[in-house]
């Protein structure tokens, strides 16, 4: 609309937070709307070499930008979906869920395309309590390194040797159409984070102008599946440092959800399903929650710091 304000996108600085950032920016622009990104420097980016399990805390990557947008300093958010906590501050709300990318993981090594196909003692790079558990679930043998820093930097560390393998998130790769050549890991060896490869555009609840022009990006079955995996989360307790991973796909008018509670080493794994219309997402998140914590999920849950997967 000529001469209306730009609505202000707030977003951190990484090119895959930029790339989601410009692409709901192009959306707003073709719906008539001006807009501008405003870039912000998070807990998470200014960390970006620890391991976030010693950093611990929800929210690494969002906080200041949730900070910025109750000060009015920008108007919407756009998250990587996954980097999101289960509940939001007071006086926000999770506004749209645009369609989802793939929201698997891909294996990037030499010479294998599966991880039963990795040589024995192989040096496998990930941050993600998640996807290291899972790795040794299939394959013990192998050895697990800390990798950290965004996409392209643990694609160049791999290139240079310093891993046999490491696991990166499909979205990522495939929003930032990098030509590397990697597999798909299906859910039966690895489920992902919950929200992985989802978007999440944040605003204040107040704010009903910003909210009417990002609804025309909404995908309902998208939103349906990150509300059973997100319910499933919160139901858990919010996550700890126990590995913790589902993933929804919603079918016609029904949903499927799949979820897993590990122990870090891999050796006690809680894995199940459950299933209910669409329309009853979180329920079937809640349902599912409560069916692994009355299987000793407890157990793995107590002691622990909040959850946070590892990133791209």
């Amino acid at each position: 609309m000529a001469g209306a304000r730009p609505l202000v996108i707030g977003s951190r600085g990484s090119r895959l937070a930029l790339w989601q950032a410009l692409w709901v920016k192009a959306r707003l622009e073709e719906a008539g709307h001006a807009a501008r990104i405003e870039e912000i420097r998070t807990s998470g980016d200014r960390f970006h070499e620890h391991s976030l399990v010693a950093i611990g805390g929800e929210g690494l990557f969002v906080k200041e930008i949730e900070e910025a947008i109750l000060a009015g300093a920008v108007d919407l958010a756009v998250h990587s979906l996954k980097d999101l906590p289960t509940r939001q501050p007071e006086g926000l709300l999770l506004a749209c869920v645009p369609a989802r990318e793939d929201p698997r993981d891909l294996l990037v090594a030499r010479g294998a395309r599966t991880l039963r196909a990795l040589p024995p003692g192989s040096i496998v790079g990930t941050g993600s309590p998640r996807r290291a558990c899972q790795i040794r679930i299939l394959r013990p043998d192998v050895a697990i390194k800390d990798l950290r820093g965004n996409v392209e930097t643990r694609i160049a560390k791999w290139e240079r040797g310093d891993y046999d393998a490491i696991i990166l998130a499909a979205a990522g790769v495939r929003r930032l159409g990098l030509a590397i050549e990697a597999a798909t890991i299906p859910f039966n060896q690895m489920l992902p984070a919950v929200g992985q490869g989802a978007l999440a555009i944040e605003t204040r609840i107040d704010d009903t102008a910003t909210r009417g022009a990002v609804l025309p990006l909404h995908d309902p079955p998208t939103a349906a599946a990150v509300a059973a995996e997100r319910a499933f989360l919160r139901g858990l307790g919010g996550g700890c440092q126990a590995p913790i991973a589902a993933v929804a796909e919603v079918r016609g008018d029904r949903l499927l959800l799949t979820g897993l509670v590990a122990d870090p080493g891999g050796h006690r794994v809680l894995r199940e399903g459950s299933e209910g219309p669409a329309s009853g997402a979180e329920e079937i998140g809640l349902r599912l929650a409560e069916s692994l914590l009355a299987q000793g999920a407890r157990d793995l849950l107590a002691g622990g710091t909040p959850h946070r997967d590892g990133g791209g």
